[in-house]
């Protein structure tokens, strides 16, 4: 939802997802040195300190294997790794060989030219017949492979076991009954948010647009079209900005948050409850909360459904730039290898791509079993295309939220005007 530092995507996570270039002077090196300095960018996570002890132990395992050769790892924040990969695209001296990069940028990072097709390696690769479908598609444009899988991530409901069984609360189990709790929560502890959301949280938001039915956009003949302006988006688009209010999470606070200031101000002990990943749950063990919580699946529209969550996940990537192309796929192979997902597993809470290893996490951590239940009830995913990218990176979606949230548009006026920003973007990818 993510191993050597120099790594970039979404999703899950999530995040805001990046930018891919709209121009590329990228081309592919006639190099393959066999010794040298790899360079990798790696997202950097709430608490990144057991990631990058996962990371530190697999390049330490990659230098002793390869006499000559020393990897840098930098860990980059997500939300500012639009401008960081456009100019790695744009400047084969600035970019790093291996790269992180989430599920959404996929399309767009192809279409500029930056990733390196990778499917006769991923093809002979042994562990990667043991890699889920959904998480091969997440690295596969047209047909080709530009990366491997590095795990999948899915959101749910965090809340807290102590408040509620103070307060006499049950975990909601519909949407109404969310906004109710949330709203409980809040007035009889008024030095908590209810449930904290975030207006700038794309992919905690979406969940309420699909539960109603709503879509994102709309394919067709290979091209899309925008759908968030529709009847059943905008009563997900009214249900998620309804809760920010002072007797919830109050707009002055909480139009700016993104998916890490919720998941933060959660673990800070601030809220009853949050919309979490699979992914933060390192962070939250860390936080004040530890032992206080549960987490259960988003509730749907209907009582006892699961809303749809977002599908997100990270990959982990070679630029088509790089000078050292064995070392680089070699490297990505080891940064997405069974051995690494299952040690990001135990130290982030990352749920690993691979069938067989995903099994035996759920096996042992209980925790993995409601993002698993929320994987099973049918996940949703943003458009694949490359303009995805540019309305992503844009802020299109939580200017929308933030519009209506700050009471300067209608939720009908703030939807239309997101919609037609799609089109525009949907229109100019080809």
């Amino acid at each position: 939802m993510k191993l050597s530092p120099r790594l970039t995507v979404l999703l899950t996570a999530l995040a805001l997802t990046a930018c891919a270039p709209q121009t590329s002077s990228n081309s592919s090196s006639d190099k393959d040195d066999t010794s040298g300095t790899l360079r990798v960018w790696l997202f950097q996570e709430v608490g990144n300190t057991p990631k990058e002890k996962v990371v530190d132990s697999v390049v330490a395992a990659f230098e002793k294997a390869h006499d000559g050769t020393k990897v840098e790892v930098e860990y980059i924040p997500v939300d500012t790794r639009a401008q960081r990969v456009k100019a790695a695209f744009n400047d084969p001296a600035s970019a790093p060989d291996v790269m992180e990069y989430g599920n959404t940028d996929t399309a767009g990072y192809v279409k500029d030219g930056g990733l390196l097709d990778v499917t006769r390696e991923f093809g002979a690769w042994p562990e990667a017949k043991d890699t889920d479908p959904t998480a091969k598609a997440s690295v596969t444009v047209d047909g080709k492979v530009y990366g491997a899988p590095l795990y999948v991530g899915v959101r749910a409901l965090y809340y807290r076991t102590d408040v509620f069984k103070e307060l006499g609360l049950q975990p909601p189990r519909s949407m109404t009954e969310l906004a109710a709790t949330a709203r409980k929560i809040r007035s009889a502890k008024p030095e908590l948010y209810g449930l904290v959301v975030g207006g700038a949280y794309t992919y905690g938001a979406m969940p309420f647009v699909w539960a109603d039915g709503g879509e994102i956009a709309t394919a067709e003949g290979g091209s899309y079209t925008s759908a968030i302006d529709g009847a059943a988006a905008r009563k997900g688009i009214k249900a998620y900005t309804s809760l920010f209010s002072d007797d919830n999470c109050p707009a002055a606070k909480c139009a700016g948050f993104g998916g890490n200031d919720t998941v933060s101000a959660f673990a800070a002990g601030k809220a009853g409850m949050a919309i979490g990943g699979d992914f933060s749950h390192a962070a939250v063990e860390a936080g004040k909360v530890k032992g206080k919580y549960a987490v259960v699946p988003l509730p749907g529209a209907t009582a006892g459904s699961i809303a749809p969550a977002f599908a997100g996940g990270n990959n982990i990537g070679v630029l088509k730039s790089t000078s050292h192309r064995t070392l680089a796929v070699q490297l990505m192979e080891q940064l997405a290898s069974k051995k690494t997902q299952g040690a990001l597993f135990d130290a982030m809470g990352f749920l690993p791509t691979y069938s067989d290893v995903r099994q035996r996490a759920a096996e042992k951590e209980p925790f993995v079993k409601p993002f698993v239940q929320t994987l099973g009830a049918g996940t949703k995913f943003v458009p694949a295309s490359p303009a995805w990218s540019q309305i992503d990176s844009s802020l299109v979606l939580p200017t929308m939220f933030q519009e209506v949230i700050s009471g300067r548009k209608s939720v009908a006026a703030a939807s239309k005007d997101a919609a037609k920003k799609m089109n525009d973007a949907f229109g100019s990818a080809g």
